[in-house]
């Protein structure tokens, strides 16, 4: 006899007894909490006695590892240090009978007593310190605005305000206030070298005089300005010295360009403004004009960040105000330009870094920004390498400016020069504020020589220095 298909018990394949959904109970046995980790399922008056004894024991563990947190950030090694001998020294007194040890006890006492005086009390004031412009120039003159308010209906007390500017501390002295009167101090802003210089945070200190606490509280945040490198307005790279605002046809054709190419018959959809008539007259078919397109000269500026082709720290300061002079005339004639740079290698890489690093160039400002924190050392690649990568790597170029130092010899110029092609304009800035200013042709390249950003304006016009 068999049973019919609607009474058969449904049948499951090993796959789906798997897939099928835990029953509670065993959900519940996964769960582990800090309770099952201490007593297991234990229950009753001991098992919750000892809940009770490690969630006091963690209470406590908690509210000492604070303490010390808060006494480490107060005191200081000097303070541990005595905080360690008193003890040892009144029991050493007492035990051997040592007048000296009590004495040397008692002292410490009272000094640890005295520190902790130096401690009472808050400081209430209201500090704000306005910074300087975010950005500014070498040598530009540059203050920030410490102001000091007592919102307090008493008195305060005579304070000591530091404020971190780039690697100094300065110390700012405010005499005791009235209530609701304000002293501002202004501060001076060292632009003497370009660079990332950070500003604050202003904090007051509180320190016994041997030095046992220190509490420092912070009042405002660090700020960081950026010193950008001297830069001179020199005129527009499309004239002077770079003489290619047409550009450099090439041997795409388009219907509309500046360089003529040929004549061809009339399709449709051909600009009429176009058609010669002329030929149509001679030809008897509609000829159109067809040009070549032109593009818009690509200028590379390269520079030189090695230490062996630069003399000084003048002559680097010097190149960098160059390279951000042309770059940023570059951008404001809305030409299209690269900035480059050598490469550094790491102290301890495994080999040498061939390659170049180039620089922001949407804005003068962020072209700026970058060349601010340029720096010149041994383990960045020549002048060589840098104008063979410049020009492998940028294409159309039509003017590059190479950017060195006195130290690279006319050998070493011919070499870089030779790293673009031919048809590329190479020109040299040599910066040397030692030598006479002046222009020279070196075989097919122009050699420059820079002694101030005033040489370069001069240069750019196209006229002799």
């Amino acid at each position: 006899m068999t049973t019919p298909v609607s009474d058969r018990a449904p049948r499951t394949t090993s796959g789906e007894r798997h897939r099928r959904a835990p029953d509670e109970s065993t959900l519940a046995s996964t769960v582990t909490t800090a309770r099952t980790r201490i007593v297991g399922e234990r229950t009753g008056v001991v098992a919750d006695l000892v809940v009770v004894v490690v969630r006091a024991l963690r209470t406590v563990r908690a509210a000492i590892a604070s303490a010390a947190r808060a006494a480490s950030s107060v005191i200081t090694p000097l303070g541990w240090t005595v905080a360690v001998l008193i003890p040892l020294l009144l029991l050493a007194g007492y035990a051997w009978g040592w007048v000296e040890f009590i004495v040397l006890g008692t002292i410490g006492v009272t000094l640890a007593v005295v520190a902790a005086l130096y401690l009472v009390g808050r400081v209430r004031l209201a500090i704000e310190l306005s910074p300087p412009p975010s950005r500014v120039a070498v040598g530009d003159a540059a203050s920030a605005l410490l102001r000091v308010t007592n919102p307090t209906g008493r008195r305060s007390f005579a304070q000591v305000i530091d404020v971190p500017v780039g690697a100094a501390i300065v110390p700012v002295g405010v005499q005791g206030l009235a209530p609701g009167h304000v002293v501002e101090r202004e501060l001076t802003v060292p632009t003497q070298r370009r660079g990332r210089l950070t500003l604050g945070p202003v904090r007051t200190l509180r320190a016994d005089p041997i030095g046992l606490v220190r509490r420092e509280l912070i009042w405002t945040d660090q700020l960081e300005i950026i010193v950008h490198p001297r830069t001179i307005d020199i005129p527009s790279t499309s004239s002077g010295l770079v003489r290619d605002l047409e550009g450099q046809p090439t041997r795409d054709l388009t219907p509309s360009d500046l360089a003529f190419h040929a004549l061809r018959e009339y399709v449709p959809g051909d600009d009429r403004r176009h058609i010669h008539w002329k030929s149509t007259a001679k030809t008897g078919a509609l000829m159109v004009r067809q040009f070549e397109e032109t593009r818009r000269s690509h200028l590379v500026v390269a520079q030189s960040i090695a230490s062996i082709d630069f003399g000084s720290d003048a002559e680097f300061e010097l190149a960098v105000s160059v390279t951000a002079s042309l770059g940023a005339r570059a951008i404001r004639d809305a030409r299209e330009v690269s900035v480059v740079v050598s490469a550094v290698t790491p102290d301890f890489a495994k080999r040498a870094v061939v390659a170049l690093r180039p620089l922001s160039t949407l804005t003068p400002t962020r072209l700026l920004d970058d060349l601010a924190l340029v720096e010149h050392g041994p383990a960045a690649l020549g002048i060589l390498d840098v104008a063979r990568l410049a020009g492998e790597g940028t294409r159309g170029v039509s003017v590059a400016f190479l950017v060195v130092g006195s130290t690279v010899t006319p050998a070493r110029l011919r070499t870089a020069a030779a790293g673009f092609p031919p048809a590329v304009e190479v020109v040299v800035l040599q910066c040397d504020p030692e030598r006479v200013p002046g222009r020279r042709r070196l075989g097919t390249f122009s050699v420059i020589t820079i002694g101030s950003l005033t040489d370069l304006r001069r240069a750019m016009r196209g006229g002799d220095s």
